[in-house]
């Protein structure tokens, strides 16, 4: 049997950072915990960024999880948006490759895709999908926190896709090549 799987996932921001935390095992994904750093009170930009860094590493310290997923900035008109998320993003990342946790990144539309089928779904749909998926009530309120239970979930759906290793195309002459090993005779 093999053991159970701990991922934490980040939806990053500058104001608000949500974090969610799924164990994966043989019955599936289960929820752990989620919530979000409310950063707004902080004026200082670099100290939002050492809160982040403490923060994720408190969370990575607790929970011990096997893989950090995180959403990664997506373009939008201001450049000032991108690059404050990308900050953000680079001090959680960086909590989790301190302490030697494999890293991973999404998209917001691929995450969308995975949970909702549509990656142009509304925080609300994938909150809502996200709850009936780990069978739990969630407060609406933080739906930043959702959005990180679904990029953990998104990262779990990758690991458990025995195509994703081949490139996520469905080539089985390809994906037995790289994966000699399932290959039972």
């Amino acid at each position: 049997m093999e053991k159970s799987k701990t991922i934490l996932g980040i939806d990053p921001g500058t104001n608000i950072l949500g974090y969610g935390i799924i164990s994966v095992d043989s019955k599936g994904p289960h929820y752990v915990d989620m919530g979000v750093f409310d950063l707004r009170k902080i004026k200082d930009p670099f100290e939002k960024l050492a809160n982040i860094f403490a923060g994720v590493g408190e969370l990575i310290d607790e929970h011990s999880p096997d893989y950090l997923a995180v959403e990664s900035p997506f373009y939008g008109k201001n450049a000032q948006v991108i690059l404050k998320l990308g900050r953000a993003q680079g001090a959680a990342l960086t909590a989790a490759v301190m302490r030697g946790i494999p890293v991973a990144e999404y998209a917001p539309r691929k995450a969308k895709i995975a949970i909702c089928g549509n990656g142009a779904a509304s925080k609300e749909q994938v909150s809502m999908m996200i709850q009936k998926t780990l069978k739990v009530d969630l407060d609406p309120k933080y739906l930043d926190a959702t959005d990180a239970l679904a990029i953990a979930l998104c990262h779990h759906y990758q690991l458990s896709n025995p195509l994703a290793s081949a490139g996520g195309k469905t080539d089985w002459k390809k994906f037995l090549e790289n994966n000699p090993d399932r290959i039972r005779k």
